[in-house]
């Protein structure tokens, strides 16, 4: 089955965050979809950290190179569509593009964003 991913979600697995084993094991075996702009949120990711903890970087460094080899398959998403979801659900365009992927995919959509996961929940926030 096709599971997307989002920022939050890969982040938390290559960063070590606490949820990162739970997501793991979730995952396992499963084919996984993140829009195009999944290796650019993971980046801003890593430079918070950066910022937060100079001292780790170049094993902040090391787990991004290793987040944006993962074999997540990247979407691109028509910039169009990602303004049309963001104005119905209140979301951001770059969360709308999670969102666009899992519903042209027929996929599941998991992430530790609350907004974004209700909005995908079906009957979810429409604005």
């Amino acid at each position: 089955m096709a599971v997307v991913v989002d920022a939050s979600v890969v982040g938390a697995i290559a960063f070590g965050e606490p949820d990162g084993h739970m997501l793991v094991a979730h995952l396992m075996g499963e084919s996984l979809l993140a829009p195009t702009l999944l290796d650019y949120e993971l980046a801003s990711i890593a430079w918070k950290k950066t910022r937060a903890h100079p001292e780790a970087a170049p094993l902040i460094q090391a787990a991004l190179a290793a987040a944006v080899h993962l074999p997540i398959r990247r979407v691109p998403v028509p910039g169009v569509d990602l303004l049309r979801i963001a104005r119905e659900t209140g979301l951001t365009t770059y969360d709308a593009a999670y969102l666009w992927v899992a519903h042209v995919h027929d996929a599941e959509l998991v992430t530790l964003d609350r907004e974004l996961a209700a909005v995908a929940e079906p009957g979810g926030r429409q604005e």
